[in-house]
């Protein structure tokens, strides 16, 4: 009976753990086909978010999101067999689980960027602070390096026609829109000319471009224009290209909104417009076949002012900061190295805050008179009250000699004694005795300083300037709207304002596209009608032989110095701060640090 017993108790423990086994085989068996199943619906959801979307009433298309999944499918996994079981799984190999959590840890990877360049509209192109960031998704054909030197972006190269009229750009073959569509010539050639015709900053190329003529074969698109055009390629550095197979249905893109997504063909596509919490959202284009950026989203977050910016990358809340044609405030510098968190870049602008004067009207109309106020200016105080020591007072020649073909004119002077002697022999005098120096009409000069809230400060200095040497004046403060409604109609005497690094390139470069009275836009003066000038703009646009350019480029300096249409105030420093945890960053005189190649290059380092 003992001896039976044990048999039996034998053969039932071989039963437990035969049903055992059969058990943890089966097991086994469920959780690799859920694994297995699971693997399949990130695969199938991937494709069909990709393919399968349908276009939405404003045209644009829905581009995938994998928002989150990665992170859900792994965690699944893992409560499934364990962390220490996965790798042991028949189902699915140790490389694939590999790629599921990289993928999951990359969605966690967002760049984020402060900027004081408020977004008012989700209007792709009536926005233009939108415009500007829309590079990522967007990118135009031509980029400037950190040189200074222009370049292809989605170009591979391009050529020009001896006359200066035909200008051939091929594209590189490896370009999908955001939607999975190809990049073809055709999507250049509608854009070009749907700028030209649909926005006023662009009029230019519906009155030059005489036709255009697109090669599949080839891969290119042809322009020819009705004159010499040298500056095409900088031009072309500036304008978003488009999938016409979207916009084309768009009838009027200044009044169009859309909250996203907007098809790019850059390494992004710009997903969201958030108006009310104040961010663009950029993600990954899932066709983009160049170098794969680090992040997997980039966040582009606007704020009410600079100082506001400041407290959120105090807080690590953004990575960096980013102001078009503009530097982080120079007050807000040793805060951000106090923190200990920060690096800077440190590079000469080529834009400058300059005062313009209305020269239709008399005194400014004047030579001498406009030298006297020049003579006035303190620009030492101004660089150390305004910029905080990071610049220098400028040359005559107005050009910053951060420029190509810069030269060295003569130094602005501050001298309020040149300023009266100058005036007095210009015959403006105070014959009255009170204070106030009269015009050739014998009544006292008054002078209205037209200003936007922005350069209050230096508007301040420039009427205690001016009153020093004789000169009555007032501050006439206007927002941006009224300030371009009464410049374009010259109702100012003179007034405070900027150009941006693309204003000093546009046209014929070195400033001349602010001062050409036969041009129009939102911040250019067009307050110069003189013939010798306008020829000379002619001139530069007509060339390319570079020595016959810098020739030209000096020529047109040395008018600057010899007639101030406008007047300089300071050549400053655009500063750039930066997580000293995230790497590879570099500038270009264009945009600064928002620029492709950034995006696609830096790197986290680990703390």
């Amino acid at each position: 009976m003992k001896s039976r017993r044990k048999v039996e108790t034998g053969r039932g423990s071989m039963m437990k753990k035969s049903k055992g086994f059969r058990g943890l085989q089966l097991k086994r068996g469920l959780k690799s086909w859920l694994i297995f199943t699971a693997l399949m619906l990130v695969f199938c959801s991937v494709i069909h978010l990709a393919g399968a979307a349908e276009p939405e009433n404003s045209g644009e298309s829905i581009t995938p999101s994998n928002d989150g999944i990665m992170d859900r499918i792994m965690t699944y996994i893992k409560g499934l067999l364990g962390e220490e079981n996965i790798q042991g799984s028949g189902a699915v190999s140790e490389a694939a689980i590999s790629d599921i959590q990289q993928s999951a840890d990359s969605e966690k990877a967002v760049l984020k960027i402060a900027t004081p360049g408020m977004v008012k509209s989700t209007s792709f192109i009536g926005d233009s602070n939108l415009g500007v960031f829309a590079h990522l998704s967007n990118p135009p054909l031509m980029k400037m390096d950190s040189g200074g030197k222009l370049t292809g972006q989605l170009v591979e190269n391009y050529e020009v026609s001896e006359n200066n009229t035909c200008w051939t750009f091929y594209l590189k073959n490896n370009l999908y829109w955001s939607d999975g569509e190809p990049v073809t010539p055709e999507d250049v050639d509608f854009s070009i000319r749907y700028y030209g015709k649909k926005t006023p900053w662009a009029s230019w190329i519906n009155d030059t471009l005489e036709s255009s003529a697109v090669s599949d074969a080839n891969n290119s698109v042809t322009f020819k224009f009705n004159k010499p055009y040298t500056r095409i390629d900088l031009e072309f550095a500036t304008y978003n290209i488009l999938p016409a197979h979207v916009w084309e249905t768009i009838e009027n893109p200044m009044e169009y909104t859309n909250n996203g997504p907007y098809t790019g063909c850059g390494p992004y596509y710009l997903k969201q417009i958030d108006l009310n919490a104040g961010k663009l959202v950029f993600e990954k284009n899932p066709y983009w076949k160049g170098k794969a950026p680090e992040f997997e989203t980039v966040e582009v977050h606007f704020y009410s002012s600079a100082d506001v910016a400041t407290l959120s990358l105090k807080n690590g809340e953004v990575d960096t900061y980013y102001k078009y044609a503009g530097s982080y405030p120079y007050s807000g510098i040793e805060q951000l190295e106090g923190t200990g968190n920060f690096d800077f870049i440190e590079k000469t602008d080529i834009g400058l805050v300059f005062l313009a004067f209305n020269l239709e009207k008399a005194p400014f109309s004047d030579p001498e008179f406009r030298e006297a106020l020049a003579y006035a200016i303190n620009y030492e105080e101004i660089v150390n009250l305004e910029i905080l020591g990071h610049g220098e007072v400028p040359n005559r020649g107005f050009v910053p000699p951060a420029m190509e073909n810069f030269k060295e004119t003569e130094k602005l002077e501050y001298s309020p004694e040149k300023a009266r002697k100058t005036l007095e022999k210009a015959g403006y005098k105070d014959s009255n005795g009170n204070g106030i120096l009269e015009g050739k009409d014998g009544k006292d000069i008054k002078l209205e300083i037209l200003i936007r809230p922005e350069y209050a400060r230096t508007g301040e200095l420039l009427e205690e300037y001016f009153e020093h040497v004789g000169l009555a004046s007032d501050l006439r403060t206007a927002d941006s709207d009224t300030w371009m409604t009464l410049k374009d109609n010259y109702e100012y005497d003179m007034t405070v304002t900027r150009s941006t690094p693309w204003g000093m390139l546009m046209h014929a470069s070195w400033g001349s596209g602010y001062f050409d009275s036969r041009r129009t836009g939102q911040g250019v003066m067009h307050n110069l009608d003189d013939t010798e000038f306008l020829k000379l703009c002619d001139d530069v646009l007509a060339i390319t032989d570079p020595e016959e350019l810098q020739a030209y480029a000096y020529e047109i300096q040395d008018y600057y110095a010899e007639n101030l249409p406008a007047v300089p105030l300071y050549w400053n420093s655009v500063v750039t701060p930066y997580n000293r945890h995230i790497e590879g960053w570099y500038t270009d005189p264009l945009y600064g640090i928002y620029n492709l190649d950034n995006f696609i290059n830096v790197t986290k380092i680990d703390a």
